[in-house]
């Protein structure tokens, strides 16, 4: 049976209607966990301050687990973004490399991140989830290739186990500024320790 106009308009407004339910929710849902905490939020806030019924909320998410997976991979697909802008500024992969590092530095001072991706998120999804869902590793390891193939780094330079050691390194260096009572003081301090060990595999 073909479907008539009316049929395909009718379904692509409730899938539109769909879409915006599920970001009201993430957006609801993101702004509670930023200023309670996971554990503090709960499932009939969200609904509530959506405007939605539970219903929906479980149709679109299985549990309160779900939508904080939900937020928490938004806040990754938001962060690689402004990582890959960031280094797209730079004509040399190294400057590219380096602004990369800082704007990942610099995204740790969000309030909203120390708290969904830093504090909570290894709690809620657990060490495994958490590192499993980290976009960092997937970047180091690109990144790194190129420094080798571009002679910034050596050509004989482990580049999978390096992008492991340094994306411990940045998660570090995240939680030290995220568990700061001076959190612009120790992003400086941390960035100049970083920066030293990043031009230690730099190739003059």
């Amino acid at each position: 049976m073909a479907m008539t106009s009316e049929g395909v308009d009718t379904r692509s407004r409730k899938s539109e209607q769909s879409d915006r339910t599920r970001a009201t929710l993430v957006r609801v849902a993101r702004a509670l966990f930023a200023d309670r905490g996971y554990a503090a939020t709960s499932t009939e806030e969200v609904v509530h301050q959506a405007g939605v019924t539970r219903g929906a909320l479980y149709h679109h998410f299985r549990d309160k687990y779900d939508l904080f997976e939900a937020v928490f991979l938004e806040i990754q697909d938001e962060a690689r973004a402004r990582i890959r802008g960031a280094a797209g500024l730079h004509t040399t992969p190294w400057e590219a490399f380096r602004a990369g590092f800082d704007e990942y530095l610099n995204h740790s001072m969000d309030p909203t991140i120390q708290r969904i991706a830093l504090i909570d998120a290894p709690a809620v999804l657990g060490w495994e989830r958490w590192r499993e869902l980290d976009y960092t590793l997937d970047l180091l390891q690109s990144a790194l290739r190129g420094l080798r193939e571009n002679g910034a780094i050596a050509p004989q330079a482990p580049t999978d186990e390096l992008a492991h050691l340094l994306r411990g390194v940045a998660n570090e260096a995240s939680q030290m500024i995220a568990s700061s009572a001076d959190a612009p003081g120790e992003r400086r301090r941390v960035g100049e320790a970083l920066a030293a060990i990043l031009e230690g595999l730099r190739v003059r």
